[in-house]
């Protein structure tokens, strides 16, 4: 019960800071068609995207408003994003477009590459002080499946880790709450998280990069976007082919789906329904 105390004392300070961050603005750039006392005051209301379009919204309204405030823009992207990694959070996925689409496409990568491999740390932090026994508790078989693996791979456990950041058995939310109860050290994670995600934050980034800059359907075929699609598709291919061959070779893989269960547990669990 400590460390559930704990881990909730931790988790109501960081949404009480993010929520004061979100709410507590500096006034926005004035704009050209306002007139009076009313042309620096602006309403923004802030919350993250579900949807392309709220993306697309909260981009436009976060490029315009860090015209005069880019600091503070950082500061409330880093900490939204460090926010859902730390505590396993879904949705990264829309941050890294937010990030191409605020801050562009090299600049938002460098961002999300750094924002995911410290959240998850956090993560692996805390799943370390504070929930180990519970993973345990609430995912017996994936652990269990897990741990089997680890200790088969020991040996090439860096490339191995690498191979389940490039090919999502399990999803990585998982994996970073999960690697600490596999013992797994704390270098070997953090460089397996930073390089092992290259590629995803890149298509994302790279994809919200285009997004923002896209205002009809026939911006898509300019051969410009068609060479920065073709550039995602060659980052994703080439990594993961690398990964994929290696793991070939030296890795030990099989009997594991892409929700990290045995198939042979899963048709086990069929026959006995």
């Amino acid at each position: 019960m400590r460390s559930l105390a704990g881990l909730a004392a931790i988790v109501a300070a960081a949404t009480v800071y993010l929520y004061l961050l979100s709410t507590h603005l500096p006034p926005g750039p004035k704009l050209p068609e306002a007139e009076g006392e009313d042309a620096g005051v602006q309403e923004y209301r802030l919350k993250f995207p579900s949807d392309l379009d709220e993306l697309r919204d909260l981009a436009e309204m976060l490029k315009f408003y860090k015209r005069e405030h880019y600091g503070f823009v950082l500061l409330l992207y880093c900490s939204a994003y460090l926010y859902k990694q730390s505590f396993a959070i879904p949705g990264s996925s829309f941050l890294n477009m937010l990030a191409g689409a605020i801050f562009g496409p090299w600049e938002g990568l460098l961002l999300a590459c750094l924002l995911t491999t410290s959240g998850s740390t956090f993560c692996f932090l805390l799943s370390s002080a504070f929930g180990k026994q519970y993973v345990v508790l609430l995912f017996p078989e994936k652990v269990a499946l897990l741990q089997r693996k680890v200790e088969e791979n020991r040996s090439s456990l860096f490339f191995f880790l690498l191979f389940l950041r490039f090919f999502p058995m399990t999803p990585n939310w998982f994996l970073n709450i999960t690697c600490p109860v596999l013992n797994i050290p704390m270098p070997i994670f953090f460089f397996s998280v930073f390089i092992g995600l290259i590629p995803y934050n890149f298509i994302c980034v790279r994809t919200g990069s285009i997004l923002s800059e896209i205002s009809s359907l026939d911006d898509i075929f300019s051969w410009g976007t068609l060479a920065q699609l073709l550039a995602i598709a060659f980052m994703a291919l080439v990594p993961g082919a690398l990964i994929n061959h290696y793991s070939k070779a030296h890795l030990k893989v099989d009997g594991m789906d892409s929700n990290g269960t045995r198939q042979a547990e899963i048709k086990q669990s069929r026959k006995r329904r």
